[in-house]
């Protein structure tokens, strides 16, 4: 037997590599559901308000030491710290962009290591969240997509991400109206609907209204065009969705973005018009990177109107972020321009992305950490020669 590369179905709700433990010998509460929580309340002996009180200091209140949950009991407290932790990945860099933009590389209990991404905008400040270590993808135009998938985020790690950005920009207890930290998007590291479970619990507890308080409307999730799982999200999850398209025929977008072999336009865009509650209100985001001499031609522009018939759209035209050995030029401004001009011709929202963090490689396409994947002979303490044999 020998270890083998990952394959899509791999991924997919049940596939070998769907989730990953931590290690840890004590439960982090932190990514429980409160079914979960109420269940490892009760196993304690304690009544199910507990887990209220308790959800309540997490995700409210941001606190990490049960010694502040001065509403429980001073001997509960004390049990809850022998049996439980309230996780934080750790911060190993935190860099700031001339911008505002703010980038943290995040070390996670076993040592790998991930992005998290906060762009403040004068209307609204986003956070942009990783689900993988790695990416899954090979997207020939994205700098993450040259680190090999390592493994799946926790809904722990997700949450987590957002938990310490707020711990970070001073948010805790929750604000009602002034919060900086108004939009989560899954655009960071990974493909998320290749961590689909985790990815929806985590989402799950974003929008809970006693805690974290995220409308759907501000949680968006990115997916460069998993068919399957872009249906049961809209089924599941209903919040909003962005598509990574970044071309307008299957050839190139083969190339582009090579998950549009098993699911190529025609399939992916079918998921998109049967997508619940589309509107004008509710319209899916398509991201375009904008490749010099690739896909930033007026025909292209034409066809992708043709292409975004009868879905409610809008298109967000991305100008490429150079990363280090990179095969590709970012177009002309006077060339996105243009091919935004055709767009919003036709009567379709069009915006042209301002790059964020460049300074920092915080853009769009620039995430990457140095995590490396471990062969799982190597992670069982086995031989190379054993592992063989076996």
């Amino acid at each position: 037997m020998t270890d083998s590369a990952p394959k899509f179905d791999d991924f997919l709700p049940g596939g070998r590599l769907a989730a990953v433990a931590d290690g840890e010998s004590r439960t982090d509460l932190l990514g429980l559901t409160r079914t979960e929580l109420v269940r490892e309340m009760e196993a304690l002996g304690e009544k199910r308000f507990r887990a209220d009180q308790i959800f309540n200091w997490i995700y409210f209140r941001g606190v990490t030491d049960f010694a502040a949950m001065t509403d429980i009991s001073k001997p509960l407290r004390a049990r809850l710290a022998e049996s439980f932790r309230i996780g934080r990945p750790d911060i190993v860099t935190a860099q700031l962009s001339e911008d505002g933009t703010r980038k943290w590389l995040l070390r996670l209990s076993d040592g790998n290591e991930v992005e998290t991404v906060f762009i403040p905008e004068e209307d609204r400040g986003t956070l942009c969240v990783s689900s993988q270590v790695g990416c899954t993808l090979t997207c020939s135009f994205c700098h993450t997509g040259t680190q090999p998938w390592v493994r799946n985020l926790s809904a722990a790690e997700i949450v987590g991400q957002v938990m310490m950005a707020r711990d970070e920009l001073g948010e805790w207890p929750t604000p009602s109206d002034d919060r900086q930290i108004t939009n989560v998007v899954f655009m960071g590291m990974g493909e998320p609907l290749f961590n689909y479970d985790a990815v929806a619990a985590a989402v799950d507890l974003i929008k809970d209204e006693k805690g974290l308080n995220f409308s759907r409307r501000r949680i968006t999730l990115s997916t460069s065009g998993i068919v399957p799982e872009i249906r049961r999200a809209g089924a599941e999850m209903r919040v909003m969705l962005a598509i990574s398209l970044h071309a307008v025929r299957d050839d190139l977008r083969d190339d582009l973005v090579p998950v549009n072999r098993r699911w190529p336009l025609a399939e992916l865009l079918a998921a998109c018009r049967d997508y619940p509650s589309l509107s004008n209100a509710r319209r899916i985001t398509f991201e375009y990177v904008m490749l010099k001499g690739v896909n930033d031609s007026d025909a292209d522009a034409r066809e992708l109107l043709r292409l975004l018939e009868g879905i409610p759209s809008k298109i967000n035209l991305i100008p490429f972020n150079p990363w280090p050995g990179s095969r590709y030029e970012t177009s002309a401004p006077e060339r996105v321009q243009r091919f935004g001009e055709i767009i919003r011709n036709a009567g379709i929202m069009a915006t042209i992305r301002t790059p964020r963090g460049r300074d920092i490689a915080a853009a769009c396409g620039q995430l990457k950490s140095e995590s490396v994947r471990i062969p799982g002979w190597k992670r069982r303490g086995e031989s190379k020669e054993g592992h063989a044999r076996a």
